[in-house]
């Protein structure tokens, strides 16, 4: 809704997805205005202007005149994991421990089936495994040996570096990776094989980056650890380029800060942070921290995110007001030491293709996805494939005249005969009824992932309320969320530019992990409990100092910085660990060690039960984790006045015959940005905004509150 206020942009946060880029601008008041533009892989800092130029429209300003007032602005996209996925990075030499040439090829177990449907993981002769990122001609091996508590059994054979690096360099890699068992414990050999490289490099006139794995990621579990590093190297310092490119646009328009990027612990870090792997999967992260944070603003507690955008689904639970941290997980199935907020991801979105499995005439989903092309009913060099998307238009479930608030225009038609060709005429059924089947079809199986994982996690959706965002949310959300039982479910306005606003809402922060190995037993004495916690300390002080080092890049000083101290721990012997933010500042005496314990059994005891707790078996600290915090501008959630059930005559734009369970029925269409708090729509109604269509189907109704948050409920 277009306002002559004169407005002082303050906040502008970016998500660049496969599809679309979306911008959300804050002002000085906390006020925001959402922007979308289609995506340009080529180079996103396109995409990112016409999207800001998009959002500014609303506020009747422009990119030239808003861009010098902003104070920051945070960054989140998918180019360093498409270049991942896509297997577009550099060309990598890898050196290891002699004798250990082959591990990074032969992977994890696990990685031969990641991202597999069940059917598939459970019959072995589907399994297979990636090319290595670096392939074994890259990788070279020199002796030494440090064994699992850090003690040197082999010291490093330095005369053997020499002629590893130089032969990595004759064979042209632009990058050079160092990972050696157990370098968590004893970095000295990694780091004297670093230096020995630069020395190489130095007499033969030849120099390359260099990533010692102790550098960035120095945690047990070496495949892990060497798939990170060696992504550090292949995807993510390649990746600086585009944070450039879009940093120096907008500076070009007059913006004088430079850009954050969401990263995958839910801070955001400096485009010049030395871990930037970090941000690999930076997008569907902003929306979970959209949801914490509006979760914490409205009082609620217990969250279930889904969020739907072209290429995929991504699901988050949010319990007790905390997130989960996966500090193992994968990603473009490889197996990575990433501290990752826990998500599920599926690939399954508005622009999935839909194709008849010839063999078993049955319909099947994505994985692929027509990104940024959306389907059939695009304009010319669009995609021959039908789409999700194709079947909405058929359905009449999307206005072709209203697609990004009409700058794109979608043809119905081309649709409804891909469909007929690619679908309806191999199943033997109409075009709209193959249509509808592929709506249902999607919604039944997005139903089952989300009950499946808050089901797997030992919780019932009742206990959750579930927000639903993403440009293809609203589009579903009825059909996902039927029958679950939430305690509600809500949708708001903004939900196409929800995980952009998780961006702005994403504190400035680095957090650095380090494994440990401290063992401390039932009954043992105050010595030992003293020693332990002077380890835990001396771990705390040196990530301390890795973080105040990023910040210092950003020009804030250590005094500035909020660090908070984490640690993991277990029961000697299990095999699972927790992660606990410590209730002590510092470790001063053994009073402290009890408080750490304590800690740790109350959330074991939250997590398992209490009956579980088993202080008799001794206690191990497995890691070490420092977040350092700097408080950043963030924005307000809209209050407005209620006025009443019955939404104002200017919100509605008519009606439009829609395909529903078998028949053609007539719709009412609203205006999202014209309805007000306290509305009620009941079914059948679309509401319609330039960025999302929410849909409100039989047996269900909704309401927008003083937020301007849709509450969708079941009647």
């Amino acid at each position: 809704m277009k306002t002559a206020v004169k407005r002082k942009a303050q906040i502008l946060a970016i998500d660049a997805g496969g599809t679309m880029t979306d911008t959300f601008i804050i002002d000085e008041n906390g006020e925001f205005v959402v922007g979308k533009a289609q995506s340009t892989p080529e180079d996103e800092s396109v995409g990112l202007l016409n999207s800001a130029k998009d959002a500014l429209s609303y506020w009747e300003t422009t990119v030239d005149e808003q861009f010098p007032q902003l104070l920051a602005g945070v960054y989140s996209g998918t180019a360093m994991l498409n270049r991942l996925v896509s297997r577009k990075g550099r060309r990598v030499g890898l050196i290891v421990n002699k004798g250990m040439e082959d591990f990074h090829r032969m992977g994890r177990a696990i990685q031969s089936y990641l991202g597999y449907s069940y059917s598939d993981r459970l019959h072995i002769n589907t399994h297979r495994y990636d090319p290595p990122l670096v392939p074994r001609e890259l990788t070279r091996g020199v002796t030494e040996r440090v064994d699992l508590f850090g003690n040197v059994v082999i010291p490093l054979y330095e005369h053997e570096v020499e002629p590893a690096v130089r032969e990595l360099l004759e064979l042209d890699v632009e990058a050079i990776v160092i990972s050696l068992l157990h370098s968590y414990k004893y970095p000295h050999h990694e780091r004297r094989v670093r230096d020995i490289a630069k020395e190489v490099m130095k007499k033969v006139g030849k120099e390359v980056p260099i990533f010692a794995s102790v550098d960035y990621y120095p945690v047990r579990k070496e495949s892990h650890r060497t798939n990170t590093t060696i992504i550090e190297a292949y995807a993510a310092d390649p990746s600086r380029e585009t944070l450039t490119k879009i940093n120096n646009m907008l500076k070009e328009h007059g913006a004088n800060f430079d850009l954050r990027v969401m990263a995958s612990h839910g801070g955001t870090i400096s485009t010049r942070a030395n871990e930037l792997a970090r941000t690999l999967v930076s997008g569907p992260i902003g929306g979970v921290i959209g949801a914490k944070y509006l979760g914490e603003q409205l009082g609620i507690r217990n969250i279930a995110c889904s969020d739907i955008g072209g290429t995929s689904f991504d699901i988050a639970l949010i319990t007790q007001g905390d997130l989960s941290i996966n500090t193992s997980p994968d990603m473009a199935r490889l197996v990575l030491s990433l501290p990752l907020v826990a998500m599920d991801t599926v690939g399954a979105g508005a622009g999935s293709y839909v194709r008849v499995d010839p063999n078993y005439k049955t319909l099947t989903l994505g994985p692929d996805s027509a990104g940024s092309r959306v389907g059939v009913c695009y304009p010319e060099g669009g995609v021959d494939t039908v789409t999700v998307t194709d079947c909405h238009v058929v359905l009449g479930l999307i206005n072709p005249d209203n697609f990004l608030g009409g700058e794109v225009k979608l043809y119905p038609e081309r649709a409804y005969e891909a469909i007929k060709k690619q679908i309806a005429d191999p199943l033997g059924l109409s075009v709209e009824d193959a249509a509808y089947g592929v709506i249902d079809l999607l919604e039944s199986q997005l139903r089952n992932y989300l009950e499946s994982m808050i089901l797997g996690k030992g919780y019932s959706p009742s206990q959750y309320v579930c927000f639903s965002y993403g440009g293809g949310g609203p589009l579903h959300t009825a059909g996902y969320t039927k029958g679950l039982g939430f305690e509600d479910v809500l949708v708001p306005a903004w939900a196409a530019g929800f995980s952009a606003f998780g961006c702005g809402a994403a504190d400035f922060e680095y957090r650095y992990d380090k494994t440990l190995d401290i063992n401390v037993n039932d009954g043992a004495s105050d010595d030992e409990k003293l020693k332990a916690g002077k380890e835990l300390q001396d771990a705390w002080d040196e990530l301390k100092e890795k973080v105040a080092a990023e910040f210092e890049k950003s020009q804030f000083s250590k005094g500035e910085v909020d660090f908070r101290l984490y640690f993991r721990m277990q029961y000697q012997g299990q095999l699972n660990d927790l992660e606990i933010e410590a209730p002590i500042e510092a470790f001063k005496n053994v009073n402290d060690w009890y408080e750490l314990v304590n800690a740790f059994e109350d959330t074991y005891a939250r997590v398992y039960a209490k009956a579980a707790k088993s202080p008799e078996l001794g206690y191990s600290i497995t890691g070490a984790i420092v977040r350092g915090i700097v408080e950043v501008p963030k924005p307000k959630i809209p209050v407005e006045p209620f006025a009443g059930e019955t939404p104002p005559k200017e919100a509605y734009l008519g009606k439009r015959r829609v395909y529903w369970k078998g028949q053609w029925i007539e719709a009412d269409i609203w205006e999202m940005e014209k309805l007000k708090p306290g509305n009620k729509i009941k079914a059948f109604s679309i509401i319609e905004s330039p960025a999302t269509t929410f849909v409100i189907p039989p047996g269900f109704e909704t309401y927008l509150d003083q937020h301007r948050i849709f509450h969708l409920k079941e009647v």
